[in-house]
């Protein structure tokens, strides 16, 4: 009787530890590609979305995901500060087609640099994001 009582014991330890793993698989795989740019930029998650910044030395373009796919910035604003060293550049944000958000300017863009960046999406709390370009 100890026995069954041992043995029973084990395969629900065992049921249970798949089970649990399968639910953590599944999790991560329903979860945000954080590292898969999809215009070659930087992934930075804030209120629920993905931001992809990609920066260039004429312009900011702020990409905003949701689930990988685009989420309207139609209504949107924000502002980008650009800290290159000692130097530090601010510009606004604004709408520019479906899913972005672009600051054209003279902007560093070189490794190290740092982006600071609030947007604030029609109906959505204000998301602070934080980048270092690579």
């Amino acid at each position: 009787m100890l026995r069954n009582v041992i043995t029973t014991t084990r395969i629900t330890l065992v049921c249970l530890a798949l089970g649990i793993a399968s639910i953590a698989a599944a999790a991560d795989k329903h979860g945000h590609d954080h590292d898969k740019p999809l215009h070659g930029g930087i992934i930075a998650e804030a209120a629920g979305l993905d931001f992809e910044l990609v920066a260039k030395a004429d312009s900011l373009t702020l990409y905003v995901i949701d689930d990988g796919k685009p989420v309207s910035t139609a209504g949107a604003k924000g502002a980008a500060t650009v800290h290159a060293g000692s130097e530090k550049t601010t510009a606004n944000l604004e709408p520019a087609g479906e899913n972005k958000l672009v600051a054209k300017g003279s902007f560093k863009a070189g490794v190290g640099v740092r982006v600071a960046a609030s947007v604030t999406l029609a109906g959505k709390p204000e998301a602070k994001l934080n980048f270092r370009l690579k």
